[in-house]
């Protein structure tokens, strides 16, 4: 029974992945994602439901459509693949709980940021807001000790990264701030504190890799979303863990 919640998990994961991949793409251009048929981006063809399987598809088609010949990007699969993953993770790790829906929540609304910010560089408010209700409700009904941390949590998330940008005049967006107010309510004071620490401590790497490489220059823009969403699930899943690691260490 346990293997069949898992890849049932899995299989939800896969599907909604895709659908995030659609919502990613189409709502910072404000185009609808609900009624309209996919289609590919390069031809505009109307994709048929058998182009439509997640994962399978593009590996059916050689990663191209199957019409003009594209190359269909790789984010496409991936997004598919870690939805799935990270929905089967949540089952195993929380079980049948009601902090599982508060899992699948997080790593939905954090698959469709990483599809935009990606793509886009931004992290859209309307997004953000449609998550919150969810989000807040969740922390009523499964609320975390003491119960003030996912309000202290979101002050705290916000400040943090206000007082960046104030400070570098622009060196993290507005976007990245409200993401770590909404992440606030979700991980609450301590694990939001993490959440940025594990963020920098990332993208610090990763940055200077990427310009030892010289894949990027040394002023050239680049996404903090993925970032963040790696320390938030990280934070969420093994935040106690770390926290209780780094104070045995003291």
């Amino acid at each position: 029974m346990e293997i069949f919640f898992i890849i049932f998990f899995f299989i939800v994961g896969i599907v909604f992945g895709s659908f995030y991949n659609v919502v990613g793409l189409r709502s910072p251009k404000n185009e609808t994602f609900v009624n309209d048929r996919s289609y590919c981006p390069n031809c505009k063809h109307q994709l048929a439901w058998y182009e439509l399987i997640p994962v399978l598809s593009f590996v059916i088609q050689g990663g191209k459509c199957r019409h003009c010949k594209a190359k269909i990007s790789y984010i496409y699969p991936m997004v598919e693949v870690f939805t799935g993953i990270l929905f089967a993770f949540s089952y195993v790790k929380i079980g049948m709980e009601v902090e599982l829906i508060t899992a699948l929540l997080l790593v939905s609304m954090l698959m469709i940021i990483f599809v935009s910010d990606i793509t886009y560089m931004l992290i859209q408010n309307k997004i953000l807001l449609f998550f919150l209700p969810f989000f807040i409700i969740m922390r009523i009904l499964n609320p975390l000790e003491p119960w003030w941390s996912p309000i202290l949590g979101a002050v705290v998330g916000i400040g943090i990264i206000a007082l960046i940008i104030i400070v570098s005049r622009g060196g993290m967006g507005a976007g990245d701030m409200k993401l770590f107010g909404v992440l606030g309510i979700v991980l609450g004071t301590e694990k939001v504190l993490l959440a940025f620490f594990l963020s920098c401590l990332v993208g610090a790497i990763i940055g200077m890799l990427l310009m030892a490489f010289k894949v990027i220059g040394r002023k050239q823009p680049v996404p903090f979303g993925p970032y963040i969403i790696f320390a938030a699930l990280i934070t969420y899943f093994y935040g106690e863990n770390l926290i209780d690691w780094y104070f045995n260490l003291l």
